[in-house]
């Protein structure tokens, strides 16, 4: 087996991944709030762990994924007290509508999707363990963490602590502090309706404890793999290890990942510029998920992506290429004596190019020379039936990862459509004895591998192979 590599956040290089106890990889990636419907920036970072998760499954790892949905912060509460509701009723549709993009963009299912409210239990005996060790210390009815407790702060984030200024914002907690820099592991309760009964009185978690609490109860104190945003490596990734290795004195993860920024139309999306976008907007504006699923997924996770209509457009292109050579291999009939296999194929430098960082630029390059040369082979009716054979074993293979040949429900729909549609506007071709018509759409449904049965009830149609 060959190696797999991966960019480590935490050295600043790109090392040989090797898991604890291999073949069996834990990964730990940092899920939604939902305190809303999560935008194509989360989804930028969920489709990127998808993405991680398939190559290291094509690599031969076995994996288990973990995914915290935080359900409990300052915005969750906000919005349920504006609508009047209780935090689950207010957080409940947000999750399932997460689920349902999941489902939509074909990320696949974590092993362990735990919730910040189903795990205050751990939360809570977390904070007592930093508290006996010292690192944490009781500031009227809440809990927070002393960085100057913990030596290596900052190390993820190369940030020099001592540099923060005294008065200097490290976070939005209106509390007191000894310092600063300290964060707040145990919110002392100011409603009532939002919170847990507690060694320090009522209150609820901070947003940075939860996920050490449930990285950790899931994939044990050390796990081989931590991947998230970039924009979580300060506060909140420098505080998780801060939390875990200051309990366990042990490091939390071997391993951390951090896929880019996305930008829209060059700019960082905000609400006031106009450009901020849920997937369920592009879902409305027509876009497929498949093609949102595969923009999301063809630019490197450490490289700003910048999504625009026309890279969105480029990238339903490029899907559609793919299923149309997925349909014509599937149909195609190698006459008797082709003989010829291509000059190149695409599963060796697909797999390769992934265990190298995963290059999906490269990745995608080879696959789409393979198309090419394939293509080339059967416009001039000499693949051989045992290179076709071979052709869609590999084309398959590399669909294991990208996810995007099969249509779904709506997009099969929406071609039933198209495919009825032709069939009407023939018929009418017929009647008018537009002969030449009617036979040019019956040639344009044979590409899109439709078969014609024509009878005195009407026309049927099926689809080849």
């Amino acid at each position: 087996m060959s190696d797999f590599y991966l960019f480590n956040t935490l050295t600043r290089t790109k090392e040989k991944f090797e898991p604890l106890e291999p073949p069996r990889v834990r990964m730990y990636c940092c899920g939604p709030t939902v305190y809303d419907y999560a935008h194509i920036g989360n989804y930028r970072t969920f489709v990127f762990s998808d993405l991680l998760r398939r190559s290291l499954l094509l690599h031969g790892f076995k994996v288990l994924e973990v995914m915290n949905i935080t359900d409990v912060d300052d915005r969750t509460i906000d919005g349920a007290a504006k609508k009047g509701l209780e935090l689950s009723a207010y957080t409940g549709p947000y999750i399932e509508a997460f689920f349902e993009d999941l489902r939509q963009l074909r990320i696949r299912q974590a092993e362990h999707y735990p919730r910040a409210t189903e795990h205050i239990a751990e939360i809570i005996a977390l904070v007592r363990r930093l508290e006996e060790r010292g690192i944490a210390y009781r500031s009227g009815d809440s809990v927070y963490y002393r960085i100057g407790g913990f030596k290596n702060y900052g190390r993820l984030s190369r940030l020099d602590s001592s540099g923060i200024q005294a008065g200097a914002r490290v976070e939005a907690d209106n509390y007191d502090k000894e310092n600063v820099r300290d964060f707040v592991l145990w919110k002392g309760g100011r409603d009532e309706s939002v919170a847990w009964d507690s060694p320090w009185g009522r209150g609820r978690p901070g947003w940075h404890v939860e996920c050490s609490a449930m990285s950790m109860k899931y994939l044990g104190e050390t796990f081989d793999l931590h991947c998230g945003g970039v924009d979580l490596t300060f506060p909140h990734h420098e505080n998780e290890i801060a939390q875990s290795e200051g309990a366990t004195g042990k490091p939390l993860a071997r391993f951390w990942v951090h896929a880019e920024h996305l930008l829209v139309d060059g700019q960082k999306m905000s609400k006031s510029l106009g450009n901020f976008y849920t997937f369920r907007d592009l879902k409305q504006q027509g876009h497929s998920a498949s093609a949102i699923r595969y923009l999301l997924l063809g630019t490197h996770y450490r490289s700003q992506l910048n999504f625009t209509t026309e890279a969105l457009h480029a990238a339903a292109s490029a899907v559609g290429r793919l299923r149309d050579f997925h349909e014509r291999l599937k149909i195609c009939s190698p006459p008797p004596g082709a003989r010829e296999e291509p000059a190149l194929w695409c599963a060796q430098a697909f797999r390769e190019a992934l265990e190298d960082d995963l290059s999906i630029s490269q990745a995608l390059s080879a696959l789409f020379d393979f198309v090419r040369e394939v293509n080339r082979l059967i416009d001039l009716r000499t693949l051989s039936a045992e290179s076709r054979a071979r052709a869609l074993e590999e084309l398959r293979l590399c669909d294991s990862v990208l996810d995007v040949l099969e249509p779904d429900r709506e997009e099969d729909e929406e071609f039933v459509r198209g495919v009825e549609a032709l069939i009407e506007e023939r018929n009418q071709a017929r009647r008018s004895r537009d002969f030449g018509r009617a036979d040019n759409i019956r040639a344009e449904l044979d590409t899109r591998g439709v078969v014609l049965e024509d009878s005195p009830q009407g026309t049927r149609w099926k689809r080849k192979g």
